[in-house]
């Protein structure tokens, strides 16, 4: 079945980017070290970048995170969704309103206005269209930002919860979750590898 997947790299204190993260500095001061074990070469950070690349039936992300990766030092031919795999599923975006422009026109966008719920069944739409076509079942993945992803937890919204833990601390920046509903979670994978520790758990 199709599930929806939140999966964002995380430091050690909770922060999904850097302090001063904005459109110039999207992983914020020393954020970039969130994301080594995505370009690593250890073989399973490889391995868990290009399956969750392959499964990727659709991906939903907030509006700060697009307006980064569609940015001039955004996404490009090399670098895009699964690292070295630029990935191409279709895209979800929660807005308040659609951008006037797109830089990054050969990718699929869908701009929703109504709210992370409509977002993500817009995105299992896609997903499970995919699904049929591949006839193999692919996932929603919510890639962030932080809030994005807390807002989806807290809303039910959220199947599985894939967290990279990357070994720093930041000592500031956007944190993955703040004071909201209590969610509870089921171990369902750990994964240690050089550069980080890949935990997935089911949500409860």
């Amino acid at each position: 079945m199709t599930d929806v997947v939140a999966d964002i790299s995380v430091s050690l204190d909770g922060y999904v980017t850097g302090p001063d993260a904005g459109p110039d500095n999207g992983l914020g001061d020393g954020g970039e070290a969130l994301h080594t074990w995505a370009f690593s070469d250890d073989p399973d950070d490889q391995r868990i970048v290009r399956e969750s690349t392959r499964r990727s039936g659709a991906v939903v992300l907030g509006r700060t995170l697009f307006d980064i990766v569609d940015g001039p030092g955004g996404w490009n031919d090399e670098v895009g969704y699964g690292a070295g795999e630029v990935g191409r599923p279709p895209f979800v975006v929660v807005t308040s309103s659609a951008p006037e422009a797109v830089r990054l026109t050969d990718l699929d966008w869908t701009f929703v206005t109504s709210g992370i719920g409509d977002a993500v069944a817009t995105a299992r739409e896609l997903a499970e269209r995919e699904s049929r076509r591949r006839d193999a079942y692919v996932d929603v993945v919510l890639m962030g930002g932080g809030r994005l992803i807390g807002t989806a937890l807290e809303a039910g919204l959220v199947d599985v919860l894939r967290l990279h833990l990357a070994p720093v601390v930041l000592g500031g920046g956007t944190p993955l979750f703040v004071a909201g509903v209590p969610v509870g979670f089921t171990q369902a994978e750990v994964v240690s590898t050089s550069t980080a520790t890949h935990l997935t758990y089911d949500v409860r």
